[in-house]
């Protein structure tokens, strides 16, 4: 059966609950693809020896470079005294340092240690070279299809996680 006739389809559930779409293979591949990066997350979180807030706390810092304990606090989502919690559990395993503001005597930073930076990009990278590399399957206009598609998806979920997503991934 191709695509178009899947998206017209509709599955009854087993539960007598209203009908839903059939979704496509991409879709439900895309959907797959999302739990499998929740497992991963949860390896990672293990690799590691950090929690899941925490976890997002060190993607911030790895991802951002180092940061002020407020703007971490504002990218997780939790208040200021819960964020302090973060960093000293950060700190006390060894995956950041505070340090002095380099402008502002005042404040210091969250700064992910070089080892804990090393050892996290030891189980990303692999993955993300191997997935990188899935493109080279693809002719150069096969891989503009799959681009414009993906910034679709992306625009999609922006839209509907709200304004904390806004920025996330965006260029810089």
């Amino acid at each position: 059966m191709d695509d178009a006739a899947d998206a017209t389809r509709t599955v009854e559930p087993p539960d007598g609950g209203p009908s839903v779409p059939m979704m496509r293979r991409s879709t439900v591949l895309l959907r797959e693809l999302l739990e499998l990066s929740d497992d991963f997350e949860r390896r990672l979180g293990q690799e590691l020896s950090v929690n899941p807030t925490d976890l997002e706390a060190m993607e911030h810092l790895l991802m951002s470079g180092p940061l002020g304990p407020s703007e971490l606090s504002r990218r997780l989502s939790i208040s200021t005294a819960s964020t302090t919690k973060v960093v000293d559990r950060l700190v006390e395993l060894g995956h950041v340092t505070r340090e002095d503001h380099p402008t502002d005597r005042r404040s210091v930073l969250v700064v992910p240690t070089a080892t804990s930076r090393a050892r996290a990009l030891s189980v990303l990278m692999p993955m993300i070279f191997e997935i990188d590399a899935e493109l080279d399957n693809f002719t150069a206009e096969q891989q503009h299809t799959i681009t414009t598609y993906l910034e679709g998806v992306v625009s999609v979920y922006r839209t509907h996680a709200g304004p904390a997503s806004a920025t996330r991934g965006a260029p810089r």
